[in-house]
């Protein structure tokens, strides 16, 4: 008769408690939570895209002086990308931050046309809403190409995982939708607004869809299935082949 630790509810000398379904349940949780951050920058990727915008717009509602606020925001970002250095954090996302920065400076500095410093940025949020539309129509939803391979499930998602595919479908769908009401209110005032007008609505529609997106991305994926880890599989495939090599070959000998 096999005993039953009251305790547990199982037999001695199983695993229990924090190895069971529920511990791999909430490790895939907290790896899609660390993915979220990762994949989308967090809040130093908000500060990176933001707060140059903010100095930008600052400085020229103060002085009407285009190139002492593009040279300010420009220089701005250059620090948050050095203090990203100091720290051993990603730079993916502040040089991208640098460069969008960089392009509407000279771009308003060039025309002379402040609010040609929010172009490239608001085209870049364009051109993502689309792709995000796009791929999530061709049945290959982008939040699903970012965050699978952070996640060791690539696209297991897509031919495994069908739970998954429709939450990361309704991420990307959020995702799109967001971004050009976004666009659908920025690039009216950038065609009929004044650049103080536009600078100020475009700081304050900085953050809070970003954090929009995120949390609706966060709340499909916590309904979802846990992905299918894929490397995992690929290591235990390789240590079954290769033990059972070595029991043929102890076996020949």
């Amino acid at each position: 008769m096999v005993s039953i630790d009251k305790r547990t509810g199982t037999e001695p000398g199983t695993d229990a408690g924090p190895q069971g379904p529920e511990h791999d349940a909430a490790a895939s949780r907290a790896a899609a939570d660390h993915a979220l951050l990762q994949a989308f920058g967090g809040v130093w990727g908000m500060v990176d895209t933001t707060v140059p915008g903010l100095v930008f717009v600052l400085i020229y509602t103060i002085n009407r002086d285009i190139k002492t606020a593009a040279v300010a925001a420009l220089g701005l970002s250059l620090v948050l990308a050095l203090a990203r250095v100091v720290r051993k954090q990603t730079l993916k996302h502040a040089f991208s931050g640098v460069f969008g920065v960089a392009f509407g400076a000279v771009f308003a500095m060039l025309s002379g046309d402040a609010k040609n410093f929010y172009l490239p940025g608001m085209l870049y949020t364009l051109g993502l809403a689309v792709a995000y539309v796009v791929s999530a129509l061709v049945g290959y939803p982008l939040i699903g190409l970012l965050l699978g391979p952070i996640l060791k499930e690539n696209l297991s998602w897509k031919t495994r995982n069908p739970g998954r595919l429709v939450a990361y479908t309704k991420a990307t769908w959020a995702w799109g939708i967001i971004l050009l009401a976004k666009s659908a209110v920025l690039f009216p005032l950038y065609f009929w607004g004044n650049a103080t007008q536009l600078g100020w609505v475009k700081v304050a529609l900085g953050i809070p869809p970003f954090l929009l997106a995120v949390y609706l991305t966060w709340i499909f994926l916590a309904k979802a299935p846990p992905p299918i880890d894929v490397i995992a599989e690929m290591e235990a495939e390789e240590a079954k082949e290769a033990k059972e090599r070595a029991a043929k070959e102890a076996a020949e000998r």
